[in-house]
């Protein structure tokens, strides 16, 4: 994929992310319906999941979220595209992606999804990598931070997070939105250099020591992770070791990164998708929930910025509902019991 390529179906999703805010249920469905496939494939997060069509897009994605949030204004922290290099073994994939992370903001004014509204201003983190063909985009990877959503509505369904709640914001050096092109040899080394990072690092480990995973090689020791709600953000690498990664490792000691949906970089930035892009046994307690000795498959998006070969910042989203729910634990239905043992004080 050419350069020139990559800017035009940069420029395809920037404006239909652009059009869709703000549109109204008639202009949106003409603006799905010229920047959409008919035949999409929008792989989306728990309790959504798998759609199918434009069609299927508007009516059991978009317009129920409007409905739930009508003033709803698209935020963009990260912008990129590139060609996937997201196998283990190197060979094959290069479609083409673009991708982007932020806030969605505006005012929770109708239920969603079973959560409360609350008739406040939120603000939820989404992340979205899209792969556009002839213009078109017919591939998409989407994800709600839904358990923050749940925080910021006064429902906490996990235990306190470890690291810090509500911090998921612009890259510091605010160069994140790269609508123009990116010098196509500093995005190769970024590519590569993911690729050693997630490929090899991260499955390196020996089920006995961080250490054998070599993050330290990698992480800036000040860098910046945000993580998930229900896991918080980690702002230093021992806050990373600390609060989040030991405590994963141990539930999930044979954690394995698979291949990859997309994995893509443009200039210092890179991010990926996977659908069960890592897989595990659930093999010691985590929050709240303790082995179940099942496998476990993970869905979540990643972004990272590289500089001087070191990761300084890593946005990072897990669907913690699909996780749980691996678990034999509906997340949505703490919220229905948090709602009635409420009722049932008054």
């Amino acid at each position: 994929m050419s350069g020139a390529q990559n800017q035009k179906n940069k420029q395809c999703v920037w404006e239909f992310w652009q059009l869709l805010d703000g549109a109204d249920e008639e202009r949106s469905a003409d603006v799905v319906r010229r920047y959409v496939s008919a035949d999409l494939a929008w792989h989306g997060f728990d309790p959504v999941n798998e759609l199918h069509g434009a069609n299927s897009f508007l009516a059991d994605f978009w317009q129920p979220l409007r409905h739930s949030f009508p003033d709803l204004k698209r935020q963009t922290h990260i912008f990129m595209g590139g060609k996937s290099s997201g196998r283990i073994d190197g060979l094959g994939d290069g479609r083409p992606w673009v991708a982007g992370t932020g806030y969605l903001n505006g005012t929770f004014t109708n239920d969603y999804l079973g959560i409360p509204a609350s008739q406040q201003k939120v603000s939820i983190r989404w992340g979205d990598f899209c792969r556009v063909e002839k213009d078109k985009i017919v591939e998409s990877y989407f994800l709600l931070d839904l358990v923050d959503l749940m925080q910021q509505a006064g429902h906490p369904v996990l235990p306190p997070s470890r690291g810090i709640d509500g911090v998921y914001p612009p890259p510091r050096a605010n160069d994140g939105v790269m609508l123009e092109a990116q010098d196509e040899q500093v995005s190769a080394h970024t590519l590569e250099h993911i690729r050693r990072f997630i490929f090899d690092a991260l499955n390196s480990y020996d089920q006995a020591e961080l250490e054998s995973m070599g993050i330290a090689d990698y992480f800036h020791p000040e860098v910046q992770w945000y993580g998930p709600g229900g896991i918080g953000a980690c702002l230093s690498l021992k806050a990373f070791e600390d609060h989040h990664q030991k405590h994963w490792l141990h539930a999930y000691p044979d954690r394995q990164v698979q291949d990859l949906d997309a994995l893509i970089a443009e200039g210092p930035y890179s991010g990926g998708p996977g659908w069960a892009g890592v897989k595990a046994t659930h093999t010691g307690k985590y929050l709240d929930v303790e082995a179940t000795n099942r496998p476990v498959e993970f869905n979540g998006l990643d972004f990272w910025k590289l500089e001087n070969d070191w990761y300084v910042e890593n946005w990072v989203f897990v669907d913690m509902v699909h996780l749980f729910r691996q678990f034999g634990v509906d997340l949505f239905e703490r919220v229905q019991d948090q709602l009635q043992s409420i009722g049932g004080r008054k």
